[in-house]
């Protein structure tokens, strides 16, 4: 622990949060069955089951476009959520309870904001990282036409990110494990995968559902993808609206996982 604090002490402030995002890649290969599962391979079913297997069945296509093409940015975006929900809840709540690795940091001279800035760095690089190989497979199959689709790696990432980084202040939050985590999941992630205009247009929900979409960044993240897969009609206006709300959500939930974080650790 001394060397390690040693090394820590001797980086400037700025570029210490690359000492937990190194750990956070090392301590990957121990799970790195279940985070293949997690981030590729059922995202890939979903794209085998929904894009291929459904599309199949929608011959006249959604919005101009075949179904793949369609709901492809959309499961782009989710294998970004998926991502967030597997490295900013369980591992969060871990790291303070279960096998309290932030403790240790704390007592190197990491504060609070370089343990929130390292861990966001992380699961942003695991995000791009699988968000780069699922549009892979989308293009395998046919779902991409032009190459401004690339921009659905980022907009996939922020997406995450924006989900991710609120997960992350509000797991960080738990103190005794009453199964809140699985409840998050239930009653927030399968509504957002639902109401979001993921698997087909928001508009056609009923007009009492849509404001869960209008709120969800997944949807903006999908809705944003589509413009720059394949040209999705829609005003600037409500482009610009999808990347301040996204960039919003994130900002807001790493202010509050720093605070959090500080508060918890002391510093």
């Amino acid at each position: 622990m001394t060397d390690v604090a040693t090394s820590v002490s001797a980086t400037p402030a700025p570029w210490r949060f690359w000492f937990v995002t190194e750990r956070k890649i090392r301590a990957l290969r121990g799970y790195a069955s279940s985070a293949f599962i997690t981030s590729i391979a059922n995202p890939v079913v979903y794209l085998l089951a929904l894009g291929v297997g459904l599309g199949s069945l929608v011959p006249e296509g959604v919005q101009g476009v075949d179904y793949l093409t369609f709901v492809a940015p959309a499961l782009l975006a989710m294998s970004a959520v998926f991502v967030a929900n597997e490295e900013s809840t369980y591992q969060v709540l871990v790291g303070f309870r279960y096998r309290p690795i932030y403790i240790a940091m704390n007592q190197t001279p990491l504060r609070g904001v370089d343990i929130v800035a390292g861990h966001a760095t992380f699961v942003a690089l695991r995000m791009a990282a699988t968000s780069g190989i699922y549009l892979l497979v989308v293009a395998a199959f046919g779902g991409v036409r032009q190459w401004d689709a690339l921009w659905m790696v980022p907009i996939a990432t922020l997406t995450g990110m924006s989900i991710g980084s609120v997960l992350m202040a509000y797991s960080a939050t738990i103190v005794t494990d009453k199964g809140q985590l699985p409840m998050i999941y239930r009653l927030v992630f399968v509504p957002l995968f639902l109401f979001s205009g993921t698997f087909f247009p928001l508009e056609q929900l009923p007009i009492w559902l849509q404001p869960i979409g209008w709120i969800s960044p997944l949807w903006h993240g999908a809705e944003w993808g589509r413009v720059v897969s394949y040209g999705a009609t829609e005003p600037a206006w409500l482009t610009v609206v999808h990347g301040v709300y996204l960039f919003g959500v994130m900002a807001i939930g790493l202010v509050l996982a720093v605070r959090i974080f500080t508060k918890r650790l002391g510093r």
